[in-house]
């Protein structure tokens, strides 16, 4: 670390190409887009339909997060789920996503004790539609499976939606000619795949954190004077709401310039991990509340652990003319004693924060 640097704690995600076996689980990746590369090899979430349009959510990333010195944590993986549907990202609105965590023991039923190995093994195919465990996936988007071909009872899909797809983008021919294969088609329904590289944050040591509430200087220059005259009560709500307006605006675009010096060295951040840290926020508005954020199923409070940044939308591809996937930011947060679920996927919860309409 250069001398004039220091660490803040938080480490930033960036997108990078890798080999398909790196991506794949017994190589605990940390990757965007693709398909999940599930940790648990049971258990596998089953409620991935978007509560708006009722179409499954495709698999946005995942983070491999072990925590250190907890054994039940030893693996652990958080995954998010978003819509590809447009018109379901509606402003500061968070029912297109789904986060879940899966941890294990170092000691477990699916993987070896011993790390893996920095090498192509026989089995980690981007092709294979089955888990170890015996459990299969759907063959467009790889989560769970639990419908079939009715004619050849070969490829299974999630939902009637990605039968359809897969229908249409080839196995229509290959079923009509008994031509099976395991191969990877191409329904143009997953985020383009790439691995999750990590590097510590370093910030100049001269820099202050930039002030989120105006100074009361500020405040004070924010103040109008109004002659008293006979319409008072009516100017007094006049000045205090334009005071309003004022003071808000200031107090957003300090937050915004705030966001925009803290990631202007690594602009191509897409992802900042710090579990039981604060999110670095888009706007003054839409902050959550500590009853807004619901307890754990085991009743633990969740503390903020990642935040998903705008820019890995330019990766995503995901931009169009009128409504498309968007986000200011995504804060996750999870279980404070990351409790044990067993092999279970436990569900965790994300608070979407959206650019007020002065800074989209």
């Amino acid at each position: 670390m250069a001398e004039d640097q220091t660490d803040t704690g938080v480490v930033l995600g960036f997108v990078e190409g890798a080999e398909p076996w790196r991506l794949q689980s017994p190589q605990f990746p940390s990757k965007v887009g693709g398909k999940p590369a599930w940790l648990s090899q049971t258990d596998l979430p089953s409620d991935l339909t978007c509560e708006q349009c009722r179409r499954p959510r495709a698999f946005l990333l995942q983070v491999y997060a072990p925590i250190a010195g907890q054994d039940r944590s030893f693996h652990r993986t958080l995954f998010i789920f978003c819509c590809k549907t447009p018109a379901c990202y509606s402003h500061n609105d968070s029912r297109s996503f789904k986060v879940y965590r899966s941890q294990l023991h170092r000691k477990n039923d699916f993987y070896p004790y011993e790390p893996p190995p920095e090498a192509e093994t026989e089995g980690d195919g981007s092709g294979d539609f089955v888990l170890g465990s015996g459990l299969k996936l759907c063959r467009v988007c790889g989560c769970l499976g639990t419908k079939t071909c009715s004619r050849c009872h070969h490829p299974n899909y999630c939902s009637k939606e990605h039968q359809t797809l897969d229908w249409r983008a080839g196995h229509k021919k290959q079923c009509s000619s008994n031509e099976l294969s395991n191969a990877d088609l191409d329904h143009g329904f997953l985020f383009p795949e790439s691995e999750l590289v990590t590097e510590p944050e370093e910030q100049p040591v001269q820099d202050t954190e930039v002030q989120t509430e105006p100074p009361e200087e500020n405040a004070e220059n924010l103040e109008f004077s109004l002659a008293d005259d006979d319409t008072g009560a009516s100017e007094s709500s006049v000045q205090k709401d334009l005071e309003d307006m004022a003071m808000h605006e200031t107090v957003d675009s300090k937050v915004i310039e705030r966001f925009k010096q803290r990631t202007s060295l690594e602009p191509h951040q897409v992802l900042r991990y710090c579990r039981n840290g604060s999110p670095l926020w888009v706007s003054a508005e839409h902050h959550p509340q500590e009853n807004e954020i619901p307890h754990c199923v085991c009743g633990a409070k969740r503390v903020f652990e990642l935040q998903v940044m705008p820019q890995l939308l330019n990766h995503l591809k995901v931009d169009a003319p009128g409504a498309s996937i968007d986000w200011g930011t995504l804060a996750v947060y999870t279980c404070a004693q990351s409790c044990d679920q067993g092999n279970r996927y436990t569900p965790e919860f994300l608070w979407k924060q959206d650019f007020s309409a002065d800074h989209r």
